[in-house]
């Protein structure tokens, strides 16, 4: 008669077996995506600061109307999230982002109602600095294609490819002049190395999000189931040898980068509960941009109050109830710029003067800012307010780019909310329920390993990662040698 232990470890066995029979090549693709995954950063994009980098300056000279007015002769009533002023097509122009956007041209108020293929060829040629015989045109996109999978809501999109060394390839899109994406020949192929397979982000079954994520939840979830019998095993048939020890120990690598890769997938939104603090935003803005409280722009006033600096683009905000323009592209963070409020009232026009644009150095202060989260949450006991100059846990960037300092203020609610406040600009950086915070755990700390003990020192860390990563694929190819 076989014993309960003998017939666990026969059900361990041939669940291990023949899981690994289906799972292994899915796994050898997961290990050598993740490698070069750390170099090609995920899909291909068009990040903020490549775009900042090729918008031309702004010619604040041809603005004739202010942000309100050029939505008022446009018909354009939809309250927007953003409001930007930019070039397009040699001329500025609001770029209205929200529930609905729009391109509406400042020296005319006309909106830019569908963008055709020579339009886009004269966006891109002024983006890429090349001359428009450089550029061709490969067709109206009102579907996605491989690379524009996150970009369903901005079709359609002008797609053009790029007579350059890189093989670039721009999308454009018709309906507000925007250039959504930039690939190149280098860009697609660490994507299909890297991203494309570790995600499974295949496009045909990408586009449909229910399925993708049945998948992803699928493979990843009998993984974890295959990848623990395999530790199991190697706990009931152990034997002192430095292979059982290395088997072990990279099974059990293997085991916690698989579980934290299905939980990132956030199955049944376990970690997206709670709902403390939602006013919160709106309270330290104060409320939708008020389009109104904006002046007219005086090319003069503004080459005075930025030491004679062209600006490439220009946001409207709303910052505690304050008019404030945030300004980019003069310096090398962008530049928070009071608005002119006397100018904004006809009935104080003569006092523009003595009210001229000041540039805000300083941050806000911890006392506005926790006033107007207290406001915003009035019965929910705040429990602590810090203002960090370092990063924490939480709150953190291995290349400096979040912003410093930030405040941090703790919640006694029942699931324990922090919020994370930029005081530059009196805005969330970042919420972390007490689930939130245990998924950044298991997702970032498990499955990127990016504890801070070697974190910020990226050598070291992309030299942990692959080391681990050859060894999970070289105990992988052990158990296949033993089946």
């Amino acid at each position: 008669m076989i014993g309960p232990v003998s017939q666990f470890r026969k059900w361990m066995i041939l669940i291990h077996r023949y899981l690994g029979i289906a799972l292994s090549p899915m796994f050898v693709i997961w290990f050598a995506s993740g490698i070069a995954i750390m170099y090609a950063r995920g899909m291909p994009g068009l990040t903020p600061q490549v775009r900042l980098d090729h918008l031309p300056p702004l010619d604040l000279a041809l603005v004739g109307m202010t942000p309100a007015e050029a939505a008022e002769k446009a018909g354009f009533d939809v309250d927007p999230d953003q409001v930007v002023l930019l070039t397009v097509m040699d001329r500025p122009a609001y770029r209205f982002t929200g529930r609905e956007s729009a391109t509406i041209f400042a020296d005319t108020g006309d909106r830019l109602l569908e963008l055709g293929p020579a339009g886009a060829f004269r966006i891109a040629s002024t983006f890429l600095n090349l001359p428009l015989e450089a550029f061709r045109n490969a067709g109206l996109l009102n579907e996605p294609d491989q690379w524009t999978i996150g970009r369903r809501e901005q079709m359609p999109l002008h797609k053009i490819e790029v007579d350059d060394h890189a093989h670039t390839e721009l999308y454009v899109s018709a309906r507000t002049g925007e250039i959504v994406m930039l690939t190149t020949r280098g860009s697609r192929a660490l994507a299909w190395v890297a991203a494309i397979p570790h995600w499974l982000y295949f496009m045909p079954l990408r586009l449909n999000d229910a399925w993708w994520t049945a998948v992803v939840l699928s493979i990843s979830g009998l993984g974890t189931i295959w990848a623990l019998a395999g530790i199991i095993l190697g706990i009931i048939q152990f034997t002192p040898s430095l292979s059982r020890i290395f088997g072990l120990l990279f099974g059990g690598f293997t085991f916690t980068w698989v579980l934290s890769g299905m939980l990132s997938m956030q199955p049944l939104d376990w970690a997206s509960r709670g709902n403390t603090g939602d006013g919160i935003p709106r309270a330290l803005s104060g409320g939708a941009t008020n389009l109104s409280a904006f002046p007219a722009i005086d090319a003069g006033t503004w080459k005075q109050a930025l030491g004679q600096r062209a600006p490439k683009e220009i946001a409207f905000l709303r910052i505690q109830d304050d008019p404030y323009y945030l300004v980019s592209g003069v310096e090398d963070k962008p530049l928070l710029v009071g608005a002119n409020q006397a100018q904004a009232d006809e009935n104080l026009f003569h006092l523009a003067e003595q009210t001229p644009l000041e540039v805000r150095r300083e941050p806000f202060s911890v006392e506005s800012l926790t006033s107007r989260v207290q406001q915003a949450a009035p019965n929910v006991p705040l429990v602590e307010s810090t203002l960090l100059s370092e990063y924490d846990s939480y709150y953190y960037s291995n290349d400096g780019s979040r912003s410093l300092p930030v405040l941090r203020i703790k919640f006694g609610d029942p699931e324990r909310t922090w919020f994370y406040i930029d005081p530059a600009l009196s805005r969330v950086a970042v919420r972390y329920t007490r689930l939130g915070r245990i998924e950044r755990w298991i997702h970032h700390g498990f499955h990127s390993l990016d504890f801070s003990f070697w974190y910020y020192n990226r050598p070291l860390w992309e030299f942990g990662i692959i080391v681990l990563s050859i060894g999970c694929l070289w105990s992988l190819g052990v158990s296949w040698v033993k089946r």
